[in-house]
């Protein structure tokens, strides 16, 4: 790009998420709903939370959906509702956020962590087998930055050793995985039971936060929706012990809403991701994001990975030109100080490991202006220039 086609830096701020533009674009509906919630007073348990519940069942094609606060109280739910006892095991990815491994040792459960795959970062299937004991009860595989886990594996595997599997789905609500089989699901409706997390930064989100398990069995569901209401039954009647954890009526109505723009909301960032592929095909020193034949990825961060050391020099850069970008994940959770007790490790995390040394995730959202991306891409691709 010669000097006459430099990008112009953009009026407003650029940002990682832009939340604003994208209330402003569906400002009319989604306060209409916001309105409709207040006239009626109904703030718990109120209408529209079953409304949004049967939406996003019809839309993930599963037949039960539980709203629940947010999406770490939804793994906990889940894993309250497998009767599970403590000093058992469950496997969960070792490069990932906090979320899974923490109600997992909340709950007197051990996290075993096991590594993942060098390009999907997603878990490596290839070692679960090696993780399993005579105390393995669940494998959580986490669905990261926008595509599914390889599931056809993983349900085998469950299958052979008698495992229940929970899909954590909060970050690629919207992506589907293709079996062995040639069949297509969605990801989070493919294990025993999936979570999400409608927290205001996830591809399908609220104004808050907010949560939902999804499940096919039928006494699973039944479980999962008492021990989000105290593990009751019928009111005042307490089957199981449970916790409170309710999706607000208003969240549910701005959920609902939003939910009929989720395809097209996916669809941009894809787009944007692909501009992204496009620009830095030609740098040595980076990695662009894979994308494997049995996932979609719609995107929910683009994260590349920065080669030769220069990943940090490459952050400090964009910075100095108000460009912003994240590290998701600059711990691995075998090396975070609370899981060092909690936590036991299930081989080699090397790749976890170098994972955090090298990730860095750009701006991508669903109001993303070409000239903003314009202005990103032509600082990365200077800093490559002259360094």
């Amino acid at each position: 790009m010669n000097d006459k086609q430099r990008a112009i830096i953009p009026d407003d701020n650029i940002q990682m998420v832009d939340l604003q533009t994208q209330y402003r674009r569906l400002k009319q509906e989604i306060d209409a709903a916001i309105q409709e919630v207040l006239v009626n007073a109904q703030f718990i348990n109120g209408p529209q939370v079953k409304t949004f519940a049967a939406h996003l069942a019809q839309y993930m094609d599963i037949p039960h959906v539980i709203p629940c606060a947010n999406g770490t109280d939804a793994i906990q739910i889940a894993l309250m509702s497998l009767d599970l006892q403590q000093g058992e095991e469950v496997i969960v990815p070792a490069f990932n956020y906090v979320a899974a491994a923490e109600t997992v040792a909340m709950l007197g459960l051990i996290p075993v962590l096991v590594d993942v795959n060098a390009d999907t970062f997603t878990m490596d299937v290839n070692k679960i087998e090696q993780a399993i004991s005579q105390h393995t009860k669940v494998i959580i595989p986490v669905h990261l930055f926008g595509q599914a886990c390889d599931m056809g594996p993983v349900m085998q595997i469950a299958e052979k050793y008698n495992l229940y599997v929970i899909e954590d789905n909060a970050q690629s609500i919207g992506a589907s995985y293709t079996d062995p089989s040639g069949k297509v699901k969605n990801a989070g409706t493919i294990g025993h039971i999936g979570t999400t997390s409608f927290f205001p930064s996830k591809p399908l989100a609220c104004y808050g936060d907010g949560g939902a398990m999804m499940t096919a069995d039928d006494k699973l569901a039944e479980r999962l929706y008492m021990i989000a209401n105290h593990g009751q039954e019928k009111k005042y009647r307490h089957k199981l012990i449970g916790c409170n954890s309710r999706l607000d009526t208003l969240q549910a109505a701005i959920l609902n809403v939003k939910l009929n723009y989720l395809a097209e909301f996916n669809r941009i960032r894809i787009h944007v991701a692909e501009r992204y592929n496009e620009a830095f095909e030609q740098l040595s020193d980076i990695i662009t994001p894979y994308k494997p034949a049995y996932t979609s990825h719609i995107y929910h961060q683009y994260t590349i990975q920065v080669k030769n050391g220069k990943r940090n020099a490459l952050q400090a850069w964009l910075r100095e030109r108000k460009v912003p970008s994240m590290i998701y994940y600059p711990i691995p959770l075998d090396k975070q100080e609370a899981f060092k007790v909690y936590a036991c490790k299930a081989g080699n995390l090397s790749v976890a490991d170098h994972l955090t040394q090298v990730v860095l995730s750009l701006p991508i959202h669903t109001e993303m202006k070409a000239n903003e991306q314009d202005y990103i891409i032509e600082q990365v691709i200077d800093f490559f220039r002259k360094n």
